[in-house]
């Protein structure tokens, strides 16, 4: 069959089965399969797919048909100008997660710097950490953004840390972050400059609500934190106040549903915001620690 033959078989496939965007996936899963860029695509409509081309082809769009995202079959997902690997162990890294590397460079440029080797870098090297790591993305950007920090991510998954790991070494900043595995902030050695989390935020109330292939496929301890969604951010954020130093940042993203109890529970902070993504829902939650 030739590809723009397959092309179209697929986009009508998903479109029948109601996959969003069954032109994007359809491509995607297309360029996956033949190991080449959307120009290829467009530019040899009337090449010819092998039979196992074909066959590899059919059977990525059979998971994603049945509601495997697109980025667990391919096992890749862009995060910060980085390429991830991604597997059912990890959340898929969002765009809207960028938004709290976005908000750590913002804390930074208003903070007191001096200029070394063509970069902006603290008096002394930040110490960072990064609560819930998954697949490493915001601890890999911070690393990329911050080449003099130090970094310790955390996550209570062995499988995550894993994926976590591969990635740190598949963009050679392996040697940049320390990962542990541990609940949270338990046995990390503070104190810290930025603590920085994608907690899970989403109450299991709401479960009817998530995307079915999030519910279905990407790891339930990653999306649900518990009855009301605030269960690990409650705990999370005494935590970081312990470990924080003075006027340190504390940085989370969370979903507009519990944007008013988050504020809540860091009444006791400096400096407490919350900001909107690009859709203007409530997205980062932003709080200083007292300077005493």
């Amino acid at each position: 069959m030739q590809l723009k033959q397959s092309l179209a078989s697929a986009i009508a496939r998903f479109t029948t089965a109601q996959v969003p965007s069954p032109r994007l996936n359809a491509e995607l899963l297309l360029m996956f399969t033949l190991n080449c860029d959307r120009a290829y695509l467009f530019a040899h409509p009337e090449r010819k797919l092998s039979q196992d081309e074909q066959s590899r082809y059919e059977s990525a769009l059979d998971e994603r048909a049945r509601g495997v995202p697109a980025q667990y079959i391919t096992r890749h997902q862009e995060f910060w100008g980085m390429d991830l690997i991604v597997s059912p162990a990890v959340l898929i890294p969002r765009p809207e997660t960028e938004h709290t590397i976005e908000t750590i460079l913002d804390c930074v440029e208003r903070a007191p710097l001096r200029q070394a080797q063509g970069k902006l870098s603290p008096a002394r090297p930040y110490r960072i950490a990064d609560v819930g790591t998954g697949s490493g993305a915001i601890a890999l950007a911070l690393a990329k953004e911050f080449p003099t920090a130090e970094i310790h991510a955390t996550d209570i998954s062995a499988p995550a840390l894993e994926v976590a790991r591969a990635n740190a070494v598949r963009l050679q900043l392996e040697d940049r972050i320390e990962f542990h595995q541990t609940d949270l902030l338990a046995g990390l050695d503070p104190p810290f400059d930025f603590i920085v989390s994608n907690p899970p935020y989403v109450g299991e109330s709401e479960e009817d609500e998530v995307q079915l292939e999030v519910r279905k496929f990407e790891p339930r301890y990653a999306v649900f934190a518990g009855p009301t969604g605030l269960e690990v951010i409650a705990r999370l954020i005494p935590q970081a106040y312990a470990a924080l130093l003075p006027q340190g940042w504390l940085i989370m993203e969370i979903s507009g549903s519990i944007a008013d109890e988050t504020r809540n529970l860091l009444r006791e902070w400096d400096a407490v915001r919350v900001l909107p993504d690009l859709q203007s829902i409530p997205r980062i939650a932003i709080a200083r620690k007292p300077r005493n």
